[in-house]
């Protein structure tokens, strides 16, 4: 009988990032053991200590593959175009992200190791939208708006467009493409007449909406 062949070290690694991201996308982390890695991976725990010093190193090495796909995603997808076309490519691109990544999705939507990274999803998304954030801010000088404003917007399309994901990956339907057009609408009702320096509310409905909020105006 043949000897089963034996992979190449970066051929055994790319290996166990493929099924450590199917592992952890259906188990989160806190559910996944060392053990069941290595079981999946038809491999010893030594191996995969040896390629990752444990299930963390390669959670992690998992998560900034993940983010770095997602980022470099939406960078390319808003190098041209008119702005609202830019806004919709960026929706489209997450939400494409999702439809063909599910298994990348679910590992940023469940539990991370609280040791590195945070709890749950919100810390991972978060350094998606500082990176995303970073590529706006290019793009809001070269229009004249002031850059350092640019994280908000990256966080709310970053945090929109993930809930949408969430609730799209359930009811696969309509399509990603309408999905991301509705999107961009919405989006752009308000980006479309963005002022340079967005101004306050009305200061008395500021004290009134802290008051209700258990605050005073100090």
């Amino acid at each position: 009988m043949a000897s089963k062949k034996r992979l190449s070290a970066s051929a055994r690694r790319a290996q166990l990032i493929e099924v450590g991201r199917e592992v952890f996308a259906e188990r989160g982390y806190e559910a996944t053991s060392v053990e069941i890695l290595a079981e999946r991976a038809g491999v010893s725990k030594p191996i995969l200590y040896e390629h990752f010093g444990g299930k963390e190193g390669l959670y992690a090495v998992i998560v900034d593959r993940e983010i770095d796909h997602v980022v470099s995603m939406i960078s390319a997808s808003i190098a041209e175009g008119t702005p609202r076309e830019r806004v919709e490519s960026a929706a489209l691109a997450f939400l494409s992200y999702v439809e063909q990544h599910p298994a990348g999705f679910s590992v940023l939507a469940h539990d991370a190791p609280s040791a590195s990274r945070g709890t749950n999803m919100t810390s991972l998304l978060n350094e998606v939208a500082e990176r995303v954030g970073r590529v706006f801010s290019q793009t809001f000088a070269e229009a004249g708006y002031n850059p350092k404003t640019a994280p908000i917007y990256a966080h709310a399309l970053v945090g929109m467009v993930t809930f949408v994901g969430q609730w799209w990956m359930e009811a696969r339907g309509p399509s990603v493409e309408k999905v991301a057009s509705h999107l961009a609408a919405l989006a752009w009702m308000g980006l479309r007449h963005l002022p340079k320096k967005p101004a306050p509310i009305d200061r008395g409905r500021v004290k009134a909406a802290r008051a209700l909020a258990g605050r005073d105006d100090r």
